[in-house]
């Protein structure tokens, strides 16, 4: 038969969606050197530039949803994703391995940059550091139940229990959000700004980033939750849900290193607010 489909793979048709986020991803990065520099326009171009992105989420995501349902994710293309996804994670991984060098740069050798930290770590102008076994211990305590939640919800999606999977992702997006609000509560009333040395300059960028992973996976289970009610996922076909839960997971073994390295080890010695 013409036109019949006789492999396992995914041949895409032509399709606006990749244009469309490519000229969005310019945009966005335009608006942000516009804005960085504060030039003209800079908010107008900004704007455009994250529509674009937003557009982009929901009209390629809800493609993808669209041919896993009509049969076109098939075992070879599911394998693939896979991978996709496991890359993706590596490359997640050298990105806060950076931040992790910089810290143990200035942290292990602080007498190299007697000019920049004084000889000193934490730097002399940082006068008290994060208690860590106030609110960030809370916030490890909260991530590690989140965990739980998702392994109980994916274990529930493998044995046919619906409910389950729905109460685990509940849970579990309820805790990432407790999370984002008790660590912008702890920014709010920090003991030092963003800027003016090192320590904080690191610590808020490292902390930060992991911050907005954070925002990104309680995104990416919400997403899970809605397709959930409308009855996808199955206990075979349920990559969307898996790729969400590895995320999630790699986030929460970030935030282990970030609280005993950055939290206890970083500002051993200091004193706390």
């Amino acid at each position: 038969m013409a036109g019949a489909k006789n492999h396992d793979y995914h041949i895409l048709q032509p399709d606006i969606w990749p244009f469309v986020a490519s000229m969005s991803a310019l945009t966005f990065t335009t608006g942000m050197v516009l804005f960085m520099h504060e030039m003209a326009a800079a908010h107008i171009v900004l704007g455009l530039g994250i529509a674009g992105l937003i557009a982009t989420f929901f009209g390629w995501f809800s493609k993808i949803i669209q041919e896993g349902r009509a049969g076109d994710h098939t075992p070879v293309v599911q394998l693939h994703m896979r991978y996709g996804m496991i890359l993706f994670i590596a490359s997640e991984v050298m990105f806060f391995a950076g931040w992790f060098w910089a810290w143990f740069d200035f942290a292990l050798f602080p007498t190299d940059m007697v000019e920049v930290i004084g000889g000193i770590w934490p730097p002399e102008d940082i006068h008290a550091v994060m208690d860590p076994f106030a609110l960030p211990l809370l916030n490890t305590m909260i991530l590690l139940c989140s965990g739980t939640t998702l392994t109980w919800a994916h274990h529930s999606l493998i044995h046919g229990d619906r409910e389950g999977l729905k109460k685990g992702l509940w849970a579990t997006i309820l805790l990432g959000i407790l999370f984002s609000a008790i660590q912008a509560y702890e920014y709010m009333h920090a003991p030092f700004g963003f800027g003016g040395n090192t320590y904080s300059s690191a610590f808020y960028m490292a902390t930060g980033f992991h911050g907005f992973h954070v925002i990104v996976g309680t995104i990416f289970l919400i997403v899970c939750l809605r397709r959930t009610y409308v009855g996808d996922f199955t206990p075979k076909a349920h990559f969307g849900f898996e790729a969400a839960a590895w995320y999630w997971h790699f986030v929460d073994v970030v935030w282990l290193f970030l609280f005993i390295v950055v939290y206890v080890w970083g500002g051993w010695g200091a004193e706390y607010h």
